[in-house]
């Protein structure tokens, strides 16, 4: 009896140990648990900043996103109407094509009427427009070397594309829609008249092969107007200008003739009522062009044209 109660607390003393070992293993658990959920915690406190970190890190990335295409569109905007003069590409052209290019195209070159073209202020040439040569013919008898001043080319949109109009746009050039021109683009021209430049607008509208005159497009007249009445005194000129080659498509060897007639002040027509006094000026312009025009008829059939490519 004394063997079996000895048996009986041998084993009643393992179970109260494996009771004591397992409640032990629980406390350690609990223990082990809190200490994780402690360290989660731990670990959602040093990972919550870097989320939000993150976010406005986006936040930002986007920020700077809308500012770059916004200033891409205002880049964009100003590009299409920006008129400008490279340095070192207009001197370079102007000593390529004055010196080399030109004299060695064409056979003869006369320049008629320089003493007309002004030297200060704002000047609008207006030349008729026979053959893509004409806008390197004008800076030659105008420009630069002539009168001390860079020129500013109004030109189709088409002209402004391409590897063309990457010369162009650093060439003084800006486009114009002639079918639907943008109110930036006239704003811009207005503002080249109000800074005292001499702007090349072709007041045809487009090329002309023969040897004729054709109506002029009111815009040109319309133009000066506007940059006079808004600014009175502002003293705009418009300088007739036309241009004869001796074959309509000029080919190597070819002659031009360039004569330039008295400037036009606008100031004289501005009577209060800019539509009419626009109509008024465009025909008188017209005019003007017929007149040179005839002018070298009359020089080429009596043989009195002097030639001169200096």
């Amino acid at each position: 009896m004394m063997e079996f109660d000895s048996i009986f607390d041998t084993v009643k003393g393992k179970r109260q140990k494996a009771r004591g070992n397992s409640s032990g293993f629980g406390r350690s658990l609990n223990t082990r648990a809190k200490h994780f959920s402690s360290n989660d915690r731990t670990l959602e406190s040093l990972i919550e900043p870097e989320k939000e970190k993150a976010t406005n890190l986006t936040s930002l990335k986007s920020d700077l996103l809308n500012i770059w295409s916004k200033g891409v569109k205002a880049n964009t905007k100003l590009a299409d109407t920006d008129s400008r003069i490279s340095p070192w590409l207009s001197s370079l052209t102007y000593l390529l094509a004055g010196n080399i290019l030109l004299p060695l195209y064409f056979s003869q070159i006369t320049i008629i009427g320089q003493e007309n073209l002004p030297k200060s202020g704002p000047v609008i040439l207006a030349p008729t427009h026979k053959a893509r040569w004409d806008s390197l013919l004008l800076p030659y008898a105008t420009g630069r070397y002539i009168t001390g001043r860079d020129l500013r080319f109004m030109v189709t949109s088409t002209e402004c594309q391409g590897f063309q109009g990457w010369f162009v746009r650093r060439l003084g050039g800006f486009p114009i829609n002639a079918k639907r021109p943008s109110i930036t683009t006239l704003r811009h021209t207005v503002e080249l008249l109000l800074r005292g430049e001499m702007l090349v607008i072709y007041p045809e509208g487009g090329i002309f092969r023969d040897n004729e005159v054709h109506l002029l497009k009111p815009g040109i007249a319309r133009l000066a107007m506007s940059a006079e009445s808004s600014h009175p005194g502002l003293g705009v000129k418009i300088v007739p200008i036309c241009f004869n080659y001796s074959h309509p498509y000029p080919s190597w060897g070819a002659d031009v003739n360039i004569s330039i007639g008295s400037p036009i002040k606008v100031s004289d027509y501005a009577q209060g009522c800019i539509k009419q006094d626009a109509k008024s000026l465009t025909d008188d312009l017209h005019h003007a062009l017929q007149q040179l025009n005839y002018e070298y008829d009359d020089l080429t059939s009596s043989g009195m044209l002097g030639i001169s490519n200096s």
